[in-house]
């Protein structure tokens, strides 16, 4: 007579799943509202010290590469406080912001959803997303961007691709990484600023 036995999942992997799970919801959510253009609850997941900040990319020589982002301080696409990401919502909402009158059509795309480090207190995760832009009937749009949606005092993306200061005539969607640090009390509620030495 056999017995069969099924193997028996432990406790740590059963949270190290309901932890991925979780994070990786935070993420979609936050890509829904901003595909919505639900801004409002956007800007309520960043915690009030929040620090959100998108350097530019440049070419560099392998020498270099310590020099290929532009660091806070410097020239960025974001480098922007919660209270400042509080004001570009509320341009928005007067009607007059007129780059975006009418909105713009977006989908984020997010993968590649890795837990990198876990030190009880906050999360490293790490992403890759990919930003689809058109409006009305015009051409795609590269958009440089804006990754998940977890509120936290810090988060850094970095855009896969160079600036391209030439005519924005050929567009095409962008794919980025982002790496953020969460803080991991459930329900995730900050990010943080991965060291940039």
């Amino acid at each position: 007579m056999t017995t069969e036995t099924t193997p028996r999942v432990d406790d740590a992997r059963i949270a190290d799943m309901v932890r991925q799970y979780e994070v990786e919801r935070f993420y979609y959510d936050e890509a829904a509202l901003l595909d919505a253009h639900d801004y409002d609850p956007w800007i309520d997941l960043f915690t009030e010290d929040a620090y959100y900040f998108m350097p530019i990319r440049r070419t560099r020589m392998q020498r270099e590469l310590d020099q290929e982002f532009t660091q806070p301080g410097e020239m960025a696409y974001f480098d922007d406080t919660k209270e400042q990401l509080a004001m570009r919502v509320a341009k928005l909402a007067t009607g007059k912001s007129w780059a975006e009158d009418p909105p713009s059509r977006t989908r984020h795309l997010i993968t590649n959803i890795r837990i990198v480090q876990d030190d009880g207190d906050e999360l490293q995760v790490e992403s890759n997303f990919h930003l689809y832009r058109t409006r009305l009937k015009s051409e795609e749009d590269l958009l440089d961007r804006l990754p998940p949606r977890h509120p936290a005092p810090r988060r850094w993306l970095l855009p896969d691709r160079q600036a391209d200061h030439s005519a924005r005539t050929d567009r095409a969607a962008g794919t980025e990484s982002q790496q953020l640090f969460l803080r991991s009390n459930p329900p995730w509620v900050g990010w943080t600023t991965p060291s940039r030495s």
